[in-house]
């Protein structure tokens, strides 16, 4: 019994001082020479881009759904199953509204991330395949070339980290923003 309690007493004094003092300090000291991972900068045009937003006409790419209503001060999402009737109502009149303002495009080819929220419920960014399918309506409605809103798409892709961790993303804010720029379509 001797042998078995003063290592685990000898352990739990190590990990009580490693993670209550060293691990925590170090934890502070990055926090203070880290950029801040979350800043609400304001653009010119007066939202923020870390926060999802609505975008509602035909000639902006659509955002991913929010559970909250775009409030970031009640993140959060719906916590409805995927088995549950008004989750499936809700998902069905997503794609209906997808597929009605985009006439061109097939139940099977709408991403999962429109018409799903984030667990957040302000995700700010959609998927690359998101957007790619917004591009026919966009163009049209823009009077602009799909190939140019394509390059935009390109342009505006964040890749993942050392391309291996995560997905590639477009945060929809900058990608709208940058679309007004090149199209005088208000």
């Amino acid at each position: 019994m001797k042998n078995n309690i003063l290592p685990a007493l000898r352990l739990t004094l190590v990990c009580s001082v490693f993670l209550c003092g060293m691990y925590t300090f170090a934890v502070y000291g990055i926090s203070k020479i880290a950029p801040e991972s979350v800043s609400f900068a304001k653009n010119k045009a007066g939202f923020y881009e870390h926060v999802g937003q609505s975008f509602t006409s035909d000639k902006y790419f659509n955002s991913r759904p929010s559970a909250v209503g775009y409030n970031a001060a009640g993140s959060g999402g719906s916590n409805k199953g995927p088995s549950n009737p008004e989750y499936l109502a809700d998902v069905q009149a997503r794609m209906d509204t997808i597929l009605a303002r985009n006439p061109d495009l097939k139940k099977e080819d709408i991403p999962s991330d429109l018409v799903t929220a984030s667990g957040s419920g302000i995700d700010p960014n959609i998927s690359v395949e998101a957007a790619k399918v917004q591009v026919k309506r966009i163009a049209k409605v823009r009077h602009l070339s799909e190939t140019t809103i394509h390059q935009l798409i390109e342009q505006q892709t964040e890749k993942p980290l050392f391309n291996s961790f995560g997905t590639a993303k477009i945060n929809v804010l900058k990608l709208n923003l940058f679309l007004d720029q090149i199209s005088n379509v208000q």
